[in-house]
């Protein structure tokens, strides 16, 4: 089974490393967004935390275990513009089948105001972008590799795009320490139907890698994130409209593709996060102020079967991003077949 994954995966990884892009030229950016409040809450990226949170498979899919069988989680984002998501994932045991996870995400754009070339008004259309996802992972001595199939739809003011996508990603787990790395191909596909006849949608491909540890006499958890590494300059200058002062130098352009997330675990069913994206905060900051941009902060309580997570992340002045999870663990639920 696996060996089939690593192979379609490298067909399909040739497509897409050959016609990646620098972002804000590609389609379905979507898919980056972090739907999950601990993701939110520790940067916007991870790919190393392999305990019991079911949401980090859209992550990493080899973040997972059999141990999250029964588990399942509904998500909700509330975003700019009147932006919202909602997604939900669940893992289940098939038996001699093994165990899958599945799930999806959708984004409600609302309505939106449409005008043809000219500024004529052509009423309001209704916009919005969906993702189906399944997966698996498989765990040999300390090493985990997952993959992660995706059916991709968009439609925005009346145009509609379908891609088939695969993450592919591995975490290896110190046997002897709480330490943890991850490494993860993401959104790695083709597009299967585009926009318009002349359109060429492109997939938000990417490569993360990170990595995870807790000291072993203190209440926190720290996790490094490398992003966009495919890329090695994602900074945006332009001299023509920007000071000389601006321009970023050597180490800005470096962070630019670090995230840094911290957990401070109270006790075992409470938890603190935080977490600080430079990226962000260089991209959307105002001239004269930040308004918060580039961090983030969370919390998470657990109660007997249920996990309860709330997140607030700071994108710009204007405003932030509010993520809400509850996960469940079904097998809490039903015994023998009673509830």
């Amino acid at each position: 089974m696996l060996k089939d994954i690593i192979a379609v995966v490298c067909l399909l990884a040739i497509c897409s490393i050959g016609h990646a892009q620098v972002g804000g030229q590609r389609s379905y950016e979507f898919l980056n967004i972090p739907y999950s409040a601990r993701t939110s809450g520790l940067g916007g990226v991870n790919v190393s935390l392999a305990d019991v949170d079911l949401n980090m498979v859209y992550s990493n899919p080899a973040l997972t275990s059999d141990t999250l069988s029964g588990h399942l989680s509904f998500n909700y984002l509330s975003y700019f513009a009147d932006i919202n998501s909602f997604s939900f994932v669940y893992q289940h045991d098939f038996g001699k089948y093994g165990e899958w996870f599945f799930g999806a995400n959708h984004f409600d754009y609302g309505t939106i105001e449409s005008f043809d070339n000219t500024g004529a008004d052509l009423g309001e259309v209704e916009s919005g972008e969906t993702v189906v996802y399944l997966g698996r992972s498989h765990s040999i001595a300390h090493f985990t590799v997952g993959a992660t199939f995706k059916f991709v739809n968009s439609s925005i003011a009346g145009y509609t795009s379908n891609a088939l996508a695969m993450d592919i990603g591995g975490v290896f787990k110190h046997p002897s320490q709480k330490f943890t790395t991850g490494l993860v191909f993401k959104n790695i596909g083709l597009v299967t139907s585009q926009y318009t006849d002349t359109d060429e949608a492109k997939l938000p491909f990417d490569v993360q890698f990170g990595a995870s540890f807790k000291p072993s006499h203190m209440p926190f958890r720290f996790s490094f994130t490398g992003y966009n590494l495919y890329q090695r300059d994602v900074s945006y200058y332009d001299p023509a409209q920007m000071p000389a002062d601006d321009k970023p130098g050597a180490f800005d352009k470096i962070f630019r593709h670090i995230v840094i997330g911290t957990e401070l675990l109270l006790t075992k069913n409470v938890n603190l996060r935080m977490g600080y994206n430079h990226l962000i905060r260089q991209e959307l900051k105002l001239e004269n102020t930040s308004g918060g941009a580039g961090f983030s902060f969370g919390l998470m309580f657990r109660i007997k079967a249920f996990e309860f997570a709330y997140s607030r992340g700071g994108y710009h002045v204007a405003g932030g991003s509010n993520n809400f999870t509850l996960t469940a663990n079904t097998n809490l639920f039903f015994r023998k077949g009673k509830l």
